[in-house]
């Protein structure tokens, strides 16, 4: 392949995943590590991505991939990552469920579960889970945002923040090298923040492209969940951090 319709590519692959890592596009070019290496540091010089270590995410931090595009980037692995967490939820148990296509793929998975309480501030959760006669869905109130169906605002903090409930389900755009759990809104993240202190059980779902991805919001640290799920082992500076932390993680082959 050509150089320039390989970094046409990768362009492309950034933009549509946010993040994706040197071993992923050795793979998928068959190219050496040194070839990938040079490929992302003279686009990024060219500021059409961001060089990470380990890989690349986009050059804006702002932004997030379209939704329509998250709802099938990574779904096998959404939804094995899903099952996995699910697990650990019993029948009869109170939780949150967040804004975020990996939360979306925990409630499908849950629908072999029985007698479930749930309060979500997503629509497309509250109208899959609303099927099961024996679950009690509450929706938050608050300002729906047509492009993904999430509902956020100030009446949905104070409606969350009303609730102390046994696992909280969160969604989330990356996780910074240092541990640093990262979004791209500001009022998503005070809702997030809430069902982190209102939760007994904070469980995160993440696949391996969100991994030192940037965006510009700090919603907290990594030492702040009980549970992680993922579908590759994580770099090890957060391998580390979950280890120190006692945190409890499973990588879902």
């Amino acid at each position: 392949m050509k150089q320039s319709k390989r970094h046409q590519e990768i362009i492309d692959l950034v933009i549509s995943q946010g993040y994706v890592s040197t071993d992923d596009l050795v793979a998928r070019f068959n190219v050496s590590p040194q070839t990938i290496r040079r490929d992302l540091n003279e686009l990024a010089d060219e500021n059409k991505i961001r060089r990470h270590h380990g890989g690349a995410t986009v050059p804006s931090s702002s932004v997030n991939t379209a939704y329509t595009t998250r709802k099938v980037l990574q779904l096998e692995q959404k939804d094995r990552i899903a099952k996995a967490l699910v697990s650990h939820i019993p029948d009869g148990a109170t939780l949150f469920i967040d804004i975020g296509t990996t939360p979306e793929a925990v409630a499908r998975a849950l629908m072999n579960h029985n007698d479930l309480r749930i309060v979500t501030n997503n629509l497309n959760v509250a109208s899959l889970l609303m099927a099961k006669e024996d679950f009690r869905v509450i929706l938050a109130g608050g300002e729906v945002r047509n492009r993904d169906g999430g509902i956020v605002g100030e009446a949905t903090l104070d409606f969350v923040s009303q609730f102390r409930l046994d696992f909280g389900i969160l969604g989330i755009s990356g996780i910074d090298l240092d541990g640093s759990l990262l979004d791209f809104d500001y009022h998503e993240v005070r809702v997030k923040q809430a069902i982190i202190e209102n939760s007994r059980c904070v469980m995160l779902g993440v696949d391996h492209t969100k991994f030192g991805r940037n965006a510009m919001v700090n919603l907290g640290d990594i030492s702040q969940i009980d549970m992680l799920f993922t579908d590759q082992l994580p770099p090890l500076s957060l391998v580390e951090r979950l280890q120190e932390n006692e945190t409890h993680f499973e990588v879902v082959a």
